[in-house]
């Protein structure tokens, strides 16, 4: 480049940033220089805690404690009209562009900008793998170690990237001053999944990666459960109709395949298997040790301010709430199914509002009482109107969302304190636990249910609802108390069954979002979110009716992918000629 003081304005800078001559001397204690680090195995093991680092928080961590959810059809965040700069408003409303995107704001206790993050983890990546052979490691085990959980954290990277910018120059090897970063070229999309499984597949062949961590003082680290579920991940979207218009079999083959082989390593020797109570699953901490109970859960990120939880995702009845976080919307409830039958309560709706939903009457739903025998991760999901549970003292809370309740539904912001849909989040949320106090809950990145659902996805699509198909998302909803999915569904039929499976099983935990688009259904689905406005005429008798809680402008065919960032496509010629469609 002719000038080197625009390669510090692009955002692929994150690679060179530490790579300058004077910054290659600062290591991750700044003292000492680069060649040093790699001549002390505990300096080296803190490198690779530097390429740990840059791994997201999710969760609730996004601007102002905001969730991803309520830039989805699950939920409508409760700071909307209260915050300028609340994500949700500003993604609902389309304010995403190739130099503004809502979701990279900086956010609570931590950087959002993962563009920034994500290059910064390749780059350093790149660094460590290209020392770490000559590296003084007297413990021979654990250079194989660090060298697998290194291209297993690269792999990640990519994976995360692309499903949100598309395709990405595939590098390898560490930038410096004198790269020419014109000749950076964005390969297809099929390419950046190879080099990922291919990744993954060369980590969990070296022997000294374990299949699960063991020991407390490991906890955060990869194992070779973590590149079988990139491997999932990856080959499911590769397969999906966004990166798949020509619906290659081949492609859905092999997303199946992968998932089967995961779920066969993972499973062996009953290494992995589905914790056995879905709700508490999601307020616990797994457990690190030879015998574990929870043996679900692949990867899960540490919340580093678990107080803040507690009172940012409250009901205004609890002492000490801030907010109430992101409300779940009438468009999540509708999709839970009835428990006695396994059929599911809302069939669609016969208006574009959502207003008029069109009822299973074969179901067993009644509109009266709309709340009751749902499919049991309703209720370790949502609180409802008249829910109930214990709090700390022992005493009986029941939620009050009707109009003039103890929790009631507020229409009109600003107002961060109640919902907005009539409803509150009940997952990751241990109501023993008062506001203010700190919950073990964490967020599972990776788990053994995603890949079952993710192997009953692939297999229909390449194969139809086959027994293996069945088998795999049955044995999701067997632990979640819902009867098996009856026999003889058509392949349209189970599609829908699966995808509806993963919104109410994977729900809050970044999938729906992705989903959505990944399928090419984001103009059927986020165009809107209804909730539901309660008056309780006497005890036990209340009035139901839906309404529209916000409109959104982020459903077109542009959204489905994120543009690449200014900074990007002014700097490197071909994101300037192959900038992603719509932008």
């Amino acid at each position: 480049m002719k000038n080197i003081r625009n390669i510090y304005i692009a955002l692929l800078t994150l690679f060179i940033l530490g790579c300058d001559a004077d910054a290659l001397d600062i290591t991750p204690d700044g003292r000492t220089n680069l060649d040093d680090v790699f001549q002390n195995e505990q300096q080296t093991e803190a490198f690779l805690n530097r390429v740990y680092g840059n791994i997201p928080k999710y969760f609730y961590k996004y601007q102002f404690w905001a969730y991803l959810a309520g830039c989805s059809d699950e939920a409508e965040d409760s700071d909307v009209g209260n915050e300028p700069s609340n994500i949700s408003f500003n993604w609902n409303t389309g304010s995403l562009t190739p130099s503004y995107d809502p979701l990279e704001q900086n956010g609570h206790d931590v950087a959002v900008k993962r563009y920034q993050t994500f290059w910064g983890g390749i780059r350093d990546a790149n660094v460590f793998l290209a020392n770490v052979e000559m590296a003084n490691i007297p413990n021979t085990r654990n250079r194989g170690r660090f060298t697998a959980e290194a291209k297993l954290l690269r792999a990640f990277y990519y994976l995360e990237m692309i499903k949100k910018y598309g395709p990405m120059p595939i590098v390898t090897e560490a930038f410096n001053t004198t790269t020419d970063y014109t000749a950076l070229v964005r390969p297809s999309f099929q390419e950046c999944v190879d080099f990922i499984v291919n990744e993954c597949r060369e980590a969990i062949a070296i022997p000294e990666l374990p299949i699960r961590i063991t020991e407390e003082q490991e906890r955060g680290r990869f194992t070779k459960a973590v590149g079988h579920a990139i491997i999932s991940h990856a080959l499911i979207y590769n397969a999906s109709p966004l990166w798949n218009d020509s619906n290659d079999n081949g492609k859905w083959q092999a997303a199946a395949t992968g998932s089967k082989e995961a779920i066969a390593a993972l499973t062996a020797g009953n290494e992995y298997e589905l914790f056995p109570d879905y709700e508490e699953y999601f307020y616990s901490q797994s457990d690190m040790n030879p015998s574990p109970r929870d043996r679900e859960t692949i990867f899960e990120i540490k919340d580093g301010s678990p107080g803040t939880f507690t009172i940012i995702n409250a009901l205004p009845s609890q002492p000490g709430q801030f907010k109430t976080g992101s409300a779940p919307s009438q468009e999540l409830v509708d999709s839970y199914e009835m428990v006695a039958t396994g059929e599911p309560a809302i069939l669609g709706y016969s208006d574009e509002d959502h207003l008029n939903p069109i009822i299973n009457l074969a179901s067993g739903y009644d509109p009266n009482n709309p709340y009751e025998g749902r499919d049991p991760r309703f209720y370790a999901t949502v609180w409802y109107n008249g829910a109930q549970w214990d709090n700390i003292q022992g005493n009986i809370h029941t939620v009050e969302t009707y109009i003039g309740g103890s929790d009631q539904l507020i229409k009109t912001p600003p107002n961060r304190k109640n919902t907005h849909t009539g409803y509150y989040l009940r997952k990751f949320y241990n109501p023993k636990i008062q506001a203010g106090q700190g919950s073990p809950a964490r967020f599972k990145k990776f788990r053994l249910a995603e890949l079952y659902l993710n192997l009953a996805e692939a297999e229909n699509e390449a194969n139809g609802p086959t027994t293996e198909a069945y088998n795999a998302i049955n044995i999701v909803r067997t632990r979640a108390g819902i009867p098996n999915l009856p026999l003889g569904l058509s392949q349209d039929e189970f599609r829908d069954r699966v995808r509806n499976e993963r919104r109410v099983e994977l729900v809050w935990e970044e999938h729906r979002f992705f989903d959505v688009r990944r399928w090419k259904i984001l103009d059927q689905t986020d165009k809107l979110v209804t909730g539901m406005e309660i008056i309780r005429n006497a005890p036990g008798d209340f009035t139901y009716q839906r309404f529209v809680v916000s409109r959104r402008n982020a459903w077109d065919d542009k959204y489905r992918i994120f543009p690449i960032p200014l900074g990007e496509t002014s700097i490197i010629p071909d994101f300037d000629l192959n900038q992603n469609p719509g932008w």
